[in-house]
């Protein structure tokens, strides 16, 4: 009788264990992996962080995408819980019932905590479908924003048309998205090269503008970060008032105040309003008399980083 219970124990597959595919808190990757899954048939949950009590390392509508097989990618936390989710997130597969789980304060989890000291509440969606996932990467690409919503009471995920702000939205839990930051930097210079070089280590979509094709078509949208690197005010000139005409977040011009006032000048003269001419940043980054390049870069792409999360009205989740 005990060697038939035994031989059974062993015939029990032990469940995955969680192991971490890809580190990264880009929502778009994150959606990707779980599309992915499954297109190869593999199913897949999807993790997103709802509600937050006290400090939390990530934003509302931070997000995991976990698979059966214990593979996951994403971060809802600071990397304290994730292994934990994957498990919870696993179970949901087995059972196919969704479920919302809480870490930190108000857990019963005491042995789980939060080293910020907070809480957080996630839930977690068997995913059922693809069609939602491919409809906001498909609207991601082509740089428009989009949204995904959760209706706890009916365990469904669906594609926002219109998506509003990040949260919770009468009785649907809405996850907003941005198309990824594309940074335009123009210059024929060490801190061109340098600015662009760590704007793509920091994810952004970078196009380098040495000047050398005057009829390069500049692809300026509400997404787009401006970043004028010229030592020469004439040959920016076109390229500023092209920035101006459009809608990008963030205009940004090298040079001293003595230089931004000839450039004021200018524009004026040009028929520029003072409001039109206030949205350029000048001198450009967070510190002033930045004079090597390195430090240049890392003022100038601080500057547009908060910029970025500061846009009027915005409060979606950033894919990039």
């Amino acid at each position: 009788m005990l060697q038939h219970a035994f031989l059974n124990d062993q015939a029990t597959p032990a469940a995955p264990v969680p192991q971490q595919a890809l580190l990264t808190d880009d929502s778009a990757t994150v959606l990707r992996f779980a599309l992915e899954a499954l297109k190869t048939g593999t199913a897949v949950a999807l993790v997103t962080l709802v509600a937050i009590r006290g400090g939390a390392a990530r934003a509302l509508g931070a997000q995991m995408a976990v698979r059966e097989d214990g593979q996951y990618c994403g971060l809802v936390s600071g990397g304290c819980v994730e292994a934990a989710v994957a498990c919870e997130a696993m179970a949901v597969i087995t059972s196919g019932c969704d479920r919302q789980v809480m870490y930190g304060e108000g857990s019963p989890y005491f042995d789980i905590v939060l080293p910020c000291g907070g809480g957080i509440t996630l839930v977690i969606h068997k995913l059922l479908e693809a069609r939602p996932l491919l409809e906001v990467l498909n609207l991601l690409a082509q740089r428009q924003t989009a949204g995904l919503g959760y209706s706890p009471q009916h365990q469904r995920l669906q594609r926002v048309a219109s998506p509003v702000s990040t949260g919770w939205h009468n009785g649907v839990f809405v996850t907003g998205y941005r198309p990824c930051t594309r940074a335009l930097v123009f210059g024929r210079s060490p801190e061109a090269l340098v600015t662009a070089s760590v704007a793509q280590a920091a994810g952004y979509e970078v196009q380098l503008y040495d000047g050398s094709d005057p009829q390069a078509a500049i692809p300026v949208d509400a997404h787009t970060a401006v970043l004028l690197l010229w030592h020469d005010l004439n040959r920016e000139l076109p390229i500023l008032q092209a920035a101006l005409a459009a809608n990008p977040f963030y205009i940004g011009a090298l040079g001293s105040q003595r230089t931004h006032a000839k450039r004021v000048q200018k524009l004026s003269e040009l028929g520029w309003s003072s409001t039109d001419i206030a949205r350029i940043k000048a001198p450009v980054g967070i510190f002033p008399k930045a004079r090597d390049a390195s430090s240049l870069a890392l003022s100038v792409l601080a500057d547009v980083a908060f910029a970025r999360l500061n846009v009027a009205g915005d409060e979606q989740t950033d894919v990039g």
